[in-house]
């Protein structure tokens, strides 16, 4: 199945989401955006609890949604799952990061 067709499919399972999920994030700068990103969204949370303050929650999507959207539009150059499939593409960010920190996603190539 080409890329085009798929970006119009209706993905039944995560299961089957997540290959087209990893293809969309090819680039090992955008990997390496998303997982600081998401490194960043985890501080901020952190951070908001530690000191009690539940405004910095407002960073959250700007520090997230902001690395990774850097690495699509400059380096991917495609647009991000999110607007097509806003749930499984979060769910994507983490399952990504989780992969990374255990070395079953490369930082430095296409897996």
């Amino acid at each position: 199945m080409s890329a085009t067709s798929q970006t119009r499919k209706q993905f039944e399972t995560f299961a089957e989401f997540y290959p087209y999920y990893l293809n969309e994030h090819a680039n090992p700068i955008c990997r390496r955006l998303h997982f600081v990103g998401s490194w960043l969204v985890i501080a901020v949370i952190v951070t908001s609890i530690a000191e009690g303050n539940l405004a910095l929650l407002w960073l959250i999507p700007v520090v997230g949604y902001g690395f990774a959207w850097v690495g699509h539009f400059f380096y991917e150059k495609n647009r991000p799952a999110t607007f097509r499939h806003p749930l499984y593409s979060l769910l994507g960010d983490w399952v990504m990061f989780k992969d990374i920190l255990f070395g079953k996603v490369s930082l430095s190539r296409h897996d």
